[in-house]
């Protein structure tokens, strides 16, 4: 049985509906991330989990018992919201035993787990100091601890990096996920970042519209996705509009612009209208043997980004993305013609017309 269960969960405001019928199993110790594009329903989904927000329909149990309509304070959750929330009159240390204090527990007790929560976040020595004085990553790290010392029962965490400069949301998503995982807490994460997303989680349950396009693993969400959103969404993708021609037990025949591309299935229906969608990770220049390149065209733009190089190139297919590691030497300028490679294992195709966003998701639970 799953640690937390959400079933038939649906939140209506009127006439709009921002969740429907959605159903979810998160299991204990894991960490699930719910990412999507503003206003997908992730942040409606975890305010119903932490009782802020009253579902319209459904249920929710935690470790077999039904929080559906228990208060938030009653749920033994703990949570880190966008803003931190610290109280700026507060030192670390109070922040931190706040909650504590409230539930009664004893000075001596409060002190140890206050202690406990700062030291596993790295900011021993630092409990007398006060919000103000601390810096974005601190301050982030004392909302952390805060949450830790509660020892809850299951942590929400609501876009919690999302005020962090890049280099400092990339140490933290190291540091928080070590730290999940050494304590071994049921996590859930609200995110719009797909780095963030594919870095800190066991799965990903990525939302559109208010229902999953596809629950799976980072790595299969990333190159195997369910749905023509989920692909479109997670990394950067090309796509072409295609027609399938045929379908033998392995692959389907697609033209797409009057290039015929075989395209793996994966035991998927596809027939008719069809996406087909190559990472630009996976195209290649064919440097070494013209006769290797699937298709030619002109590089119209080149962009050097420290660790790759991103070009994109005008084809028969139409505009296609390409990165290329640097490796020091610098590709072929703007304006040159080249030849593009890649293996037909990298494409993937799906059906235009998708089948909803929910029977895709079941398939990749």
């Amino acid at each position: 049985m799953a640690f937390l269960t959400l079933q038939g969960i649906s939140k209506r405001y009127g006439d709009f509906t921002a969740i429907e019928q959605l159903d979810l199993d998160v299991e204990r110790g894991e960490l699930l991330a719910l990412l999507g594009p503003s206003g997908c329903g992730k942040t409606t989904t975890l305010q119903m989990i932490a009782g802020f927000v009253a579902p319209t329909t459904g249920r929710i149990t935690l470790d077999g018992r039904d929080i559906t309509n228990e208060r938030p304070e009653k749920r033994g959750l703990g949570v880190v919201f966008q803003s931190y929330a610290l109280f700026p009159h507060m030192t670390v240390a109070g922040n931190v035993g706040f909650g504590l204090e409230m539930r009664k527990v004893k000075r001596r007790e409060r002190d140890e787990r206050v202690a406990e929560a700062l030291a596993l976040v790295r900011l021993n020595g630092l409990g007398h100091r006060y919000p103000k004085e601390l810096s974005g990553g601190q301050r982030q790290r004392v909302a952390i601890a805060r949450a830790i010392a509660m020892q809850p029962e299951l942590l929400l965490l609501d876009e919690p990096m999302s005020n962090l400069d890049a280099k400092l949301r990339e140490e933290m998503h190291i540091e928080l996920r070590a730290i999940q995982k050494r304590l071994g807490i049921t996590t859930i994460l609200v995110t719009h970042d797909q780095v963030e997303a594919m870095t800190m989680s066991d799965r990903i349950a990525v939302m559109h519209r208010g229902t999953i396009a596809q629950l799976s693993t980072p790595y299969d969400a990333y190159e195997r996705p369910a749905t023509p959103f989920a692909s479109t969404f997670l990394g950067r993708t090309n796509a072409f509009s295609g027609e399938v021609l045929r379908r033998n037990p392995r692959c389907a025949i697609v033209d797409v612009a009057g290039t015929t591309l075989h395209v793996p299935h994966e035991g998927r229906h596809v027939d008719g209208a069809v996406n087909v969608y190559i990472r630009p990770e996976k195209v290649h220049l064919a440097n070494g043997n013209p006769a290797d390149a699937r298709v030619r065209g002109r590089i119209a733009t080149r962009v050097f980004v420290g660790n790759q190089w991103l070009l994109e190139v005008e084809t028969g297919l139409g505009k296609l993305r390409v990165a290329q590691p640097n490796h020091g030497a610098p590709p072929p300028e703007e304006g040159d013609e080249v030849g593009l490679a890649w293996t037909d294992d990298d494409l993937r195709v799906l059906t235009q017309d998708a089948p909803n966003a929910k029977e895709n998701a079941h398939g990749h639970a």
